[in-house]
Parts: structure tokens; sequence; C-alpha cells
């Protein structure tokens, strides 16, 4: 993690230890760190050739926020994801990259609106031994599984509270092996990671996700409170860069482009 400092003489012994040709931002910080999801494919995955680093189409769009902000936004590992998400709470890692908006949430980070991408939670079962599922009543009385900290939209994180039975465990891995055992009835989780994460553990053939979704939710960028160089100026900057790139192509064809990476990095895996 990196450590703020602030008065006339750490700033001097910064800028004296930066390398050439970096600029540091009028803050005081020239480099941002951001992290999300781990076990997040198309949207973050960890680089298999540096796993303190996650790629992916998140990590993609923060490089193009960071260029635009003449900034170095680093996307870091920092755990499963819920650890993830307190590290942005406590302001030791300063964004995160990819997060549901929901009341809760609000009262602890910033969200940057629009969200740039949207993506559906399905409900994923083994295929022997299918729900009969038309909508979430339907999941009234079998175990589920689903991860700690995480959400489906506050309408259905709602109605889970009130109604259902889920068993949160710290990653998406564990989830889909307690479906496979049998110690769960389902999971919920979203449809592109999940299918991803189902070809990598080799289970594509065992489980199914259900239609309808679950629901279908907005991907922010969320902003640390506690962060010591997200200062309110940078705020502003965040927001009007963000709002610009939304309103284009690019996250689209970020989100199309890491599919195709995540595919071609699983193909290599395999090879004898």
């Amino acid at each position: 993690m990196f450590k703020r400092h602030s008065g006339w003489f750490m700033s001097l012994l910064v800028t004296i230890c930066l390398p050439p040709g970096v600029a540091l931002g009028a803050d005081g910080c020239n480099r941002l760190t951001a992290t999300g999801n781990a076990e997040y494919p198309p949207y973050l995955w960890r680089d298999p050739r540096n796993p303190q680093r996650l790629i992916g189409a998140n990590a993609e769009l923060l490089k193009q926020l960071g260029a635009r902000l003449g900034l170095v936004i680093d996307v870091v590992y920092a755990g499963p994801w819920s650890r993830a998400q307190e590290e942005v709470r406590a302001g030791r890692i300063d964004m995160l990259a990819g997060y549901f908006l929901t009341q809760a949430r609000q009262q602890v980070v910033d969200f940057i609106d629009p969200p740039f991408l949207v993506t559906s939670s399905r409900v994923w079962v083994r295929r022997d031994e299918a729900l009969v599922y038309r909508g979430w009543t339907d999941l009234i009385g079998h175990s589920g599984g689903t991860l700690v900290n995480n959400s489906n939209g506050q309408g259905f994180d709602d109605f889970a509270r009130a109604n259902l039975s889920l068993e949160a465990v710290p990653t998406a891995t564990q989830a889909f092996q307690k479906l496979i055992l049998k110690r769960n009835d389902y999971v919920i989780f979203e449809y592109d990671p999940g299918l991803a994460l189902a070809r990598t553990l080799g289970i594509e053939s065992v489980v199914q996700a259900l239609e309808p979704p679950v629901s279908s939710e907005g991907l922010y960028l969320a902003l640390s409170r506690s962060s010591t160089c997200m200062s309110a100026a940078l705020r502003e900057r965040v927001a009007a860069q963000m709002q610009d790139i939304v309103s284009g192509p690019l996250p689209q064809a970020l989100l199309e482009s890491n599919l195709e990476l995540w595919s071609s990095q699983q193909r290599q895996a395999v090879k004898p």
C-alpha cells in the first residue's frame, strides 16, 4: 500500500525521489491505487504473470482514466472480495473498480455516476438437480450460497435478508465447490464471471445459470472517503472524465476484448 505524506519537507523529499519524467500531482499524489473482486473475469482477475496485479476490463478502463487525469492508477490484488472492500473503506486503497450501488455502501464510499457497465446476477444450480425457478420466491426453503459482503442489488438484498437462507463464503470458487458437493442448492453470482469460473474449474457441463436474472445492476467506480489522495478537486475530475468515458463505446469494447483475453489465457493453460 502507499503511504501519503503532507507538509513542504515531505513533499520535497518525495519529489526528489521520483523517477525522472514522472510529474507529481497537484495534491501530492502522482499514483492512485484501485482494487476489486479478483475472481471476476472478464471484469477483473489476477494477472498470471504477476498475481499481485489485477487485469481485465475494469483495470483497462482505469488505465484510460489515469491517462486522462495525468496520473498512474495501479490496480492491485487486495485479497478476497470482502477484504478488498475493507481496504478501500479504510483508505489504504483509493478506489474500487466495479461496485454495485446500495444504501449501506453509499454511507462509506462515493459512487461515480453513471455506472460504466451493467451486469446480471443469476441463480446457478447443478444441472442434474435444477430448481424450478421463475422468480425470487422460488428460492425460499432452499439453501443458497453467496460471497461475503457481496450485493446483488438493493431490492434482492432486502428480499434475501428477510426470506432466504444464504451462506456467505470468501470466494466464488468456494461457493461453486459447495454447490458441486451438494452442500448448497444454488449460488447467486453474476453470469459472465460465473461462466468464466465454471470453465476454469472444469464444471461448465455440471452447472447452469437459470433465467430470469436475479437482478441487473450497474458496475460503478467507487472512491474511498478515507483516502488522503482523494481531494474534492480530484473527485470532480474523476467524475467528469468517467462521464465522458461512459458516454462512448470504450467500456463495452474493453469487456469484449477481455472476454477474448481470458479465453485465450485459459486455452494456453490447458495446452499439453
